[in-house]
């Protein structure tokens, strides 16, 4: 019915940069606010950054100043900007999406499979 895939995870150094990318698709009535939330190993998944339909954008102290969330609304994909990035910034990356859809007109988080980012040198 709705699906997220991400895509733009990889391998990089120290202090490069990735973008990540996620689109959804599916029987979307309307997108709302969408996020961006990581894993790192052995640890609990955790908020990086959200962006709301108008455009208003929450982030993780972590990430702030490093990371920049973006959407474009009209292809209901959001977007993860990450410089400077840090060994510590390594984790499988999750997209999720507060998403309305014509099979059950209520609102409901989805959440993409994932894309793994390792920052090593």
């Amino acid at each position: 019915q709705v699906q997220l895939v991400e895509s733009g995870g990889g391998l990089v150094q120290p202090g490069g940069s990735l973008r990540l990318s996620c689109a959804a698709s599916g029987s979307i009535v309307s997108v709302n606010t969408m996020g961006w939330y990581r894993q790192g190993p052995g640890k609990e998944r955790e908020l990086a950054a959200t962006i709301t339909r108008s455009g208003s954008t929450n982030y993780a102290d972590s990430v702030k100043g490093r990371f920049t969330i973006s959407r474009d609304s009209a292809k209901k994909t959001v977007y993860l900007q990450m410089n400077s990035l840090k060994p510590e910034d390594t984790a499988v990356y999750y997209c999720n999406a507060d998403v309305v859809s014509s099979s059950t007109w209520r609102l409901i988080k989805y959440w993409g499979q994932g894309t793994q980012v390792t920052v090593s040198s």
